[in-house]
């Protein structure tokens, strides 16, 4: 009975618009900090680091809908999926946009320079690239341009995206000693992981989880 309610809400016109206004909510608070001046005494930094920290979450909660679905039975939760990922790439490119405008006032040059000295700097860049391509074969035009079978297994480097972007942050915050977040989303990451590989040698499940789902 609280599986149904669960689903009816998820599947509600609604449900959408609800999940845009949370997710643009991070965004708000850091505009709002921004115009009070309330970002502290390097506003940059902190707009360069929260975007990097929400793109971070924003894509654990992406690879978390497949296995929370498949556990709970929750179907109406397939439908978050893509906008979810989108807002993670969103999140993402106001990082590198941060990065590149306010640190490094996009002297291509120099912002090239740190691709190739700093080891973060890069593993950000490539996750930043698989982001992008998956954003761009997002819409379902494109799934059927390029076929499912090809379509899944790109968007299966998703979590090569993660992985790049977990060490990318290891190595940014390896210089300052300070890795307990890391190991955080290290293990959730990993924790996601093991789900997905349980859950693709099932042979119980094997076919519901590799299905393309109608609400993607």
């Amino acid at each position: 009975m609280l599986r149904n309610t669960l689903n009816q809400a998820l599947l509600h016109t609604s449900a959408k618009p609800l999940l845009w206004l949370l997710c643009l909510t991070p965004l708000a608070s850091l505009v709002g900090q921004l115009l009070l001046n309330a970002l502290g005494p390097n506003p940059a930094e902190a707009l360069i680091r929260s975007t990097g920290d929400w793109a971070l979450r924003a894509l654990c909660v992406a690879l978390a809908v497949t296995p929370l679905r498949l556990f709970s039975g929750l179907t109406g939760l397939a439908r978050m999926r893509r906008l979810l990922g989108l807002f993670a790439f969103f999140y993402a490119l106001l990082h590198a946009v941060s990065y590149a405008g306010l640190d490094m006032e996009w002297k291509w040059a120099s912002i090239w320079g740190d691709v190739l000295q700093r080891p973060f700097v890069l593993a950000g860049l490539l996750a930043m690239v698989v982001l992008l391509l998956l954003a761009l074969t997002s819409p379902k035009a494109m799934l059927k341009a390029i076929g499912a079978a090809r379509w899944q297994r790109l968007h299966r480097t998703v979590y090569v995206a993660a992985w790049l972007a977990v060490l990318h942050f290891y190595w940014m915050r390896l210089g300052k000693n300070n890795l307990t977040e890391v190991f955080y989303y290290g293990f959730i990451l990993f924790l996601l992981l093991l789900t997905r590989i349980y859950f693709s040698w099932s042979k119980n499940s094997l076919e519901k989880f590799f299905k393309p789902n109608k609400y993607y």
